[in-house]
């Protein structure tokens, strides 16, 4: 079969078109693209010749042997729970469709790494040719997938009018469904613990929390969550409630509620963001509370900002943070993961122009760029769910936060893109002015709790620990099992994943070394926290009565606010 030449020339054919699809798709979402220009040109890439002559004489002989075994009988089902459901195992057709594409995708995923070009286009090759991939699954395509085909004989073609009804919907909202978004309401089932607002300005709302035990630590608690997320990930049901657990600990817990912003916030920048909102935040914590210092955490981006924040403020020569607590945060943006196929200086210029002096970025475009970073999870698994099979997905909290996405402020994202992911700016000492006052986070020094999640592909665990070489104070560092979200949500009464530390407390120059000595644990690394932040949360005192303090901060509305409540 591999000599005959009409034979080599069909597959070498039909190989070339679907690299050439896949370097499309590269062309369109390459960084500086203008998706107005026309049809975007496919790159002109080299290859390793030997290691490309070794790729097509393999997919020669793999399809040849996949060829010759689907004439006589049903070829093996590949392991992957796209072709999981009995359809594909059973229909000789589907198990044929399934393995040729699981051929294709390892000749396309070989020809990317053959690829000779320097690394950063690598990366782009890599990840256009994964998104090709994914998208073109057979799973994907209704005429091609045997389990919904066989929904909608058993269902007499209602799945199809349910799938139908379900694509208008999402059509509608701009997104595809991961949830059932009908089951949860704010405030209602998440972000259910119990507070106050007790200040807003056009940035942000405070919520304080009501006490869950008669006596608290005297320095008050203060959460700095994400602002490309609201922050009800940390408050999501009791049982998985971040917030809720900092109360029930004796921390008189305060949390910023970013507000979703619209046009009127076109014109915010990152000073804004640090100035009148992270150390508004700490001022007003400490008025409330009469505190001399408080505990803080940053998580995500959060992180970034409360650091930033910090580094303004001892600049100024003021320190009223006594301890912070870093949560999958990039300081040092060397290793920005799958995200830095996005940037290079093409990329940011036109970001800079197109909303630098004003201007927002969607919620839905920040929120469609995460998702694809996943495709076959986070995308093409609705597809085929929602719209193939007439399914309603099920109800899980935090896919329905997943899917509340925020706008952010022209300005502040620009500034954001250039100093961090492309140029790494905050690790250098007086390069940047934030706020009036050349920052170096060299002098950000008081003790802190540094995250970083095994499998984080937004802030990679490399990134987290690197944390640990830019700030000068007493560290403790933490890895915990699984993801960027799921890494971190993860209450102790559940006792799932694990956690690594190092009871010696060493902080060597890499993560291989630090994992080297570190011990694994069982369940979740909230417990080891805790008993970090009483260390540093000062003696007991009584509870308070009220929320906020006399009538400058009264409580103005009851948690969670209103701010958290607007869609983007």
């Amino acid at each position: 079969m591999t000599s005959d030449p009409l034979w080599t020339e069909g597959v070498q054919q039909f190989f070339t078109d679907h690299w050439a699809k896949a370097m499309q798709t590269f062309a369109q979402a390459a960084p500086g693209a203008n998706p107005g220009a026309g049809a975007a040109v496919p790159p002109a890439v080299q290859f390793d010749a030997a290691r490309l002559q070794q790729l097509q004489q393999q997919y020669i002989e793999q399809a040849s042997k996949l060829w010759t075994a689907g004439v006589g009988a049903t070829p093996p089902v590949p392991k992957d729970k796209r072709f999981a459901g009995e359809g594909w195992t059973k229909n000789p057709l589907a198990a044929f469709t399934a393995a040729a594409y699981m051929l294709n995708a390892q000749a396309l995923t070989g020809m990317a790494e053959a690829v000779q070009a320097d690394e950063k286009t690598r990366q782009r090759i890599r990840f256009a040719v994964d998104q090709w991939v994914a998208a073109m699954s057979p799973s994907n395509f209704l005429a091609l997938n045997p389990d919904a085909q066989q929904k909608a004989i058993e269902t007499k073609g209602e799945s199809l009018s349910r799938g139908l009804q379900n694509m208008l919907q999402d059509m509608a909202k701009g997104y595809v469904s991961m949830t059932d978004e009908s089951v949860f309401e704010v405030g209602k089932n998440v972000a259910t613990t119990e507070g106050a607002v007790v200040y807003e300005n056009d940035i942000f709302q405070l919520i304080e929390y009501k006490p869950l035990t008669s006596k608290m630590y005297e320095r008050p608690f203060l959460l700095v969550p994400p602002c490309i997320n609201k922050f009800y990930i940390l408050d999501l049901q009791p049982e998985n409630s971040f917030i809720r657990y900092a109360v029930s600990q004796g921390h008189r817990t305060f949390v910023i509620s970013w507000r979703n912003p619209d046009a009127s916030c076109a014109h915010l920048t990152w000073d804004d963001y640090i100035e009148r909102a992270v150390i508004e935040a700490i001022n007003v914590v400490q008025e409330i509370t009469e505190a001399e210092q408080i505990n803080a955490l940053g998580f995500c981006v959060g992180g970034t900002m409360l650091a930033t924040a910090l580094a303004v403020l001892a600049a100024r020569d003021q320190h009223p943070v006594a301890s912070a607590t870093f949560l999958t945060t990039l300081l040092d943006f060397t290793d920005t993961g799958i995200l830095d196929v996005f940037i290079d200086e093409a990329f940011v210029q036109s970001r800079e122009l197109q909303m630098g002096k004003g201007g927002l970025l969607k919620g839905q475009e920040l929120a469609a760029t995460f998702s694809f970073l996943r495709p076959n999870d986070l995308v093409w698994n609705y597809v085929v769910g929602n719209y193939l099979k007439g399914e309603t997905p099920p109800a899980f909290d935090l896919l329905y936060w997943n899917s509340d996405s925020t706008n952010l402020p022209g300005p502040w994202y620009a500034w954001y893109l250039r100093n961090t992911y492309l140029e790494n700016n905050l690790i250098k000492p007086g390069k940047l002015t934030v706020c009036g006052e050349s920052i170096d986070m060299g002098n950000v020094d008081l003790p802190v709790y540094i995250y970083g999640s095994r499998e984080d592909h937004i802030v990679p665990i490399n990134a987290s620990y690197a944390a640990t070489r830019v700030l000068p104070g007493d560290k403790r560092f933490v890895m915990g099992a699984s993801g960027h979200i799921a890494g971190v949500i993860n209450p102790p009464a559940k006792n799932k994943r694990c956690h690594w530390l190092r009871e010696d407390g060493a902080l060597p120059d890499s993560l291989e070394e630090w994992l080297g000595g570190a011990e694994e644990k069982p369940g979740s690394w909230w417990s080891d926290w805790a008993e970090w932040l009483r260390g540093h949360a000062g003696k007991q005192v009584a509870a308070p009565k009220r929320y906020g303090k006399g009538t400058k901060y009264k409580a103005l509305q009851d948690a969670p606010g209103s701010y958290v409540l607007k869609k983007a």
